[in-house]
Order: structure tokens, then sequence, then C-alpha cells
């Protein structure tokens, strides 16, 4: 089967997001697709590739009856792990909407703007917060919280910098009742 979508999770996950994703060395991943996820045995990579050669659960003709699938959904209404969950029923209509090429298309700008938060602001410890931030909120939420940052934290060191960021992202998500850490 050819994949043709690594980036995007088997059950609607964006791996473009994912502080796995975004890690230097050997625990950097290039996506729940490639060769080194599947080989680790994730349920829905199972059923969907290896059982019934669909790259989505969407795909599947069972996708509405699937207990697997909606537990995941139902709990990612609730918990995260290592990844951020809160917008997957958001993506998945997105995407059974509009299709998977213009989800694509919005989680690359999403990536992109979370790779200038890592590149300007990250002291060290916040990639999970910045992924997270760059899952929940909006493209121009994020675009405006960059530009606010630059202009706020000008002549910073990193550590001033990524405050400065951390609080004009807190303001947005309370505001916008956002939750930007991983809710366990």
């Amino acid at each position: 089967m050819k994949i043709k979508y690594p980036e995007i999770g088997i059950c609607g996950l964006s791996c473009r997001l994912c502080p796995h994703y975004h890690a230097e060395g050997a625990s950097k991943c290039g996506g729940c697709k490639t060769e080194s996820r599947i080989c680790v045995g994730c349920p829905f990579i199972t059923c969907a590739l290896k059982k019934k050669g669909i790259e989505f659960c969407w795909d599947c003709e069972e996708n509405e009856t699937c207990e697997k699938w909606k537990e995941r959904r139902e709990a990612g209404k609730k918990v995260d792990s290592f990844k951020c969950y809160q917008k997957l029923e958001d993506d998945i209509a997105f995407i059974q909407k509009n299709g998977v090429d213009e989800f694509e298309k919005t989680q690359k700008i999403r990536e992109y703007l979370l790779k200038e938060m890592l590149q300007e602001f990250n002291e060290g410890r916040s990639k999970s917060y910045y992924c997270i931030a760059a899952t929940v909120l909006e493209s121009e939420e994020l675009k405006a919280a960059l530009t606010k940052a630059r202009k706020d934290s000008n002549g910073l060191e990193i550590k001033g910098r990524s405050k400065v960021l951390h609080s004009v992202l807190d303001e947005i998500a309370e505001r916008k009742n956002y939750w930007l850490k991983l809710r366990k």
C-alpha cells in the first residue's frame, strides 16, 4: 500500500504538530505512518493499514460503529497523552467536509508557525507548550501572537522572549477558553 500522507495519523492526529516530530536525534518521529512507527503496534495501524489496506479510519466502512476509534475520540475530548487531542474531533470533521489535501495545507501553515516559535522563542523547555498552541489556536491567532511577541520581546534574551510569547499565548487562550497544557 502506498502511504500518501505520513504526517497525518490514521486516527486523525496531525503528526506535524507533535513534539516527537520536532525532536532531534534518535527520538525524532517522521509521522505515524513511517516505517519505524508502523512496526510499533498501534491498534489503528494494525487495523487500518495492515488488515484493511486503508490510510485513515474515516475511510473504513465501519468508522461509525468502530468502538476502538470511538473510544479514542471520546477520550480525546477529556485527556491527552504526549500529544494534544483537543482538536481531534474538529480536525476529523474538517477532513470529512473539505478533504485531506485541504487539511494538509492547514497543517503545513500551523507547522511553519510552530517552527518559528521553536526557532525564535524556545528556551529549551517550551516545545510541548508551543506544539499544543499550534494545534489549538487558529492560524491567524498564532500569527498575531508571533507578531506581538516579536515586538514586545525585541532586545531580550531567549528566556525573556519565551516568557513574552507564553504571556501572549496564555492571554489568547484565556480569552478563547483554550487549554494550553496537556490534560492528564
